[in-house]
């Protein structure tokens, strides 16, 4: 089984994990948008136990939304999203960005796709550059 390896933007908190990904969801639910500032997330599943934390796990840090099953977790460093366990335990929620390697899975869904960002097809359809524009 190929192995991915991850990390937050500022290199602290450094993960591995087997390519074994059960899910992969966009979510666009409005806790989601909250927690990133952008339009959605982009998160696998898989086992529980497939992580290695290569460095900083001391460094992740973890809020978990009242009344919800939402949580995100992240570096205290940097802010960026890092894996975390679901609030049910049975499942290790991956942040894709986080990934350094592109894995064998694809996404299957966007979910809570009524609260969706008003403004999401707009920046889909809009006019495309490989840096920053004009």
């Amino acid at each position: 089984m190929n192995k991915v390896t991850g990390s937050c933007l500022c290199g602290a908190v450094q993960f591995e994990c087997r390519d074994s990904f059960s899910q992969f969801h966009f979510c666009h639910c409005t806790q989601c948008q909250k927690a990133t500032g952008s339009a959605h997330v982009a998160n696998l599943f898989t086992d529980l136990n497939n992580i290695d934390w290569i460095s900083g796990q001391e460094k992740v840090k973890r809020y978990d939304v009242p009344g919800r099953t939402i949580s995100s977790a992240f570096c205290s460093d940097c802010g960026s999203p890092v894996p975390y366990s679901s609030l049910t335990g049975d499942a290790l929620v991956v942040p894709a960005g986080s990934l350094n390697d592109a894995v064998s899975i694809v996404p299957e869904d966007n979910i809570f796709w009524s609260e969706r960002a008003s403004w999401y097809e707009h920046g889909v359809e809009s006019e495309k550059f490989d840096g920053f524009s004009k």
